[in-house]
């Protein structure tokens, strides 16, 4: 397909990665553009025509575009075609040069008081007096010691309960725990329900097992029931992800009753759930977790990468039982192995002390500072939990999602557009601020101010408004 010329190369990536044909499919695409064999404002070929010289199906080729779309890659207007979008010949919403502050990590503040750096310095000190230096730098144990799993329990119990030991695993992070869960409940093939708008890390999975995501529609409270009722009928799913507290990125929080009525329509279509919960912790009294609510059908991580540090590099999982710990445990094995031992050396210490409390107590007060700076300099209409580390934009009416948070990087801003976060349907007009990641409140407030100049500027029109 002389005329195509990129094609060829899109075909020779799809017969030796051993990845999804349309993840494959999108990464391709994405370096043609890179490499400028397509440039700003190219149309590309129908999908029709696409499919039948790569060798696969028009399904393939309409989900790696709508992966392309969702990464701000390509635009597509019925009647006309699609086209490599305006700027995606950039790093598209990550920023890569000097910023005033990146806004794209969702991380925890480090704390002044404590100061963190001298705590970790002095607790490292007296680990390697206090512990043998070959079993700190040796493998460990996958799912932790008893007694890292006797901490983990008591650490969640607040959110889930008391819970046998036999039950608790501890993970290297909780992306490495989701995996274990989501391969030891599915198949290559299966269906997994999410929310419409849903943390990215589950759609990296769902590529990586070729799995198929679809997604529920969500109000305040969180996704809906009679939404998941729906989807659940026609689609069959074998497994549910959800973070029901503080939801990434829209901070969503669904009711006790909310909470009830998912576990009914999860009950009624025999469906297991994984439960992600980075954030109840920031709150001083959090809702009971759906596992804390139906025991049997929930595996349950909380990672301390929100409420802690993601340097630990732990998460704390909770199991239906010991058949199904066992089963998750040998996943994680696959999977990660186990944890650093000198980070596990820190948590447990901390854990012990009491410094763990103490540093948790910091970050719920320095969020809640920010979260207050947010709401003064942003307004009201924008998605935010006071003790959340993060803020839903509301965008106006003339910014998309991508070209908003395009234009904000050129300004040395960097945030995360609501393509990221799309599972279906439209992308929202939102993007999403971390709040977490500024060194300091007053730094924050400066790059806050930013983003306001940026949400009202009117962007002049690209060749997407030319008809």
């Amino acid at each position: 397909m002389s005329a195509y010329p990129y094609l060829a190369h899109w075909k020779e990536e799809i017969s030796r990665s051993p990845n999804a044909i349309y993840m494959t499919l999108a990464d391709a695409l994405a370096l043609s553009i890179r490499k400028g064999d397509l440039r700003e404002g190219d149309r590309l070929p129908p999908q029709r025509m696409i499919a039948e010289y790569l060798g696969t199906n028009l399904t393939t080729v309409t989900r790696a575009f709508t992966e392309a779309r969702r990464r701000g890659l390509i635009d597509a207007t019925v009647g006309r075609g699609t086209f490599v979008r305006v700027g995606a010949g950039e790093s598209h919403w990550r920023h890569t040069g000097p910023a005033v502050v990146d806004l794209t990590m969702n991380l925890p503040p480090i704390p002044q008081d404590p100061p963190l750096q001298r705590i970790i310095q002095s607790d490292i000190a007296a680990i390697l007096k206090q512990q043998d230096l070959n079993s700190l730098m040796s493998y460990r144990v996958t799912g932790g010691t008893l007694e890292e799993r006797q901490l983990g329990a008591k650490w969640i119990a607040p959110v889930i309960g008391q819970r046998r030991t036999d039950e608790i695993l501890v993970s290297p992070g909780a992306q490495s725990a989701l995996a274990a869960i989501v391969s030891t409940h599915t198949q290559p093939g299966d269906v997994i329900v999410t929310d419409r708008i849903a943390y990215p890390g589950i759609r990296t999975i769902a590529a990586q097992f070729d799995l198929i995501l679809v997604g529920v529609d969500s109000d305040m409270e969180g996704m809906m029931p009679d939404q998941l009722d729906r989807v659940c009928a026609e689609h069959h799913p074998r497994l549910l992800y959800c973070i029901p507290t503080i939801h990434n990125p829209t901070t969503a929080t669904m009711s006790l009753q909310r909470r009830k009525d998912i576990l009914k329509v999860a009950q009624r279509h025999h469906l297991h759930i994984a439960e992600d919960d980075p954030y109840s912790l920031l709150m001083d009294s959090p809702l009971p977790a759906l596992a804390a609510l139906d025991h049997s059908r929930v595996s349950y991580v909380a990672t301390l990468a929100k409420t802690l540090s993601p340097g630990l590099r732990t998460a704390y999982v909770a199991l239906p039982n010991a058949d199904m710990t066992r089963r998750v445990a040998a996943a994680i094995r696959a999977i990660a192995l186990t944890n650093a031992g000198l980070l596990s050396a820190l948590t447990a210490r901390w854990m012990q002390t009491g410094q763990a409390h103490t540093i948790l107590h910091a970050i719920r007060k320095e969020l809640r500072l920010r979260q207050s700076i947010a709401r003064r300099v942003l307004g009201e209409g924008h998605c935010m939990n006071p003790d959340g580390p993060h803020v839903w934009l509301k965008l106006p009416d003339w910014w998309g999602s991508a070209d908003f948070v395009a234009y904000a990087r050129r300004r040395g801003l960097a945030l995360v557009p609501s393509t990221v976060f799309t599972i279906s349907g439209e992308p929202p007009q939102r993007a999403r601020i971390a709040l977490g990641s500024a060194p300091d409140a007053a730094s924050l407030e400066e790059s806050l101010h930013g983003v306001l100049s940026v949400l009202q500027h009117k962007r002049s029109p690209g060749f997407a408004d030319i008809v």
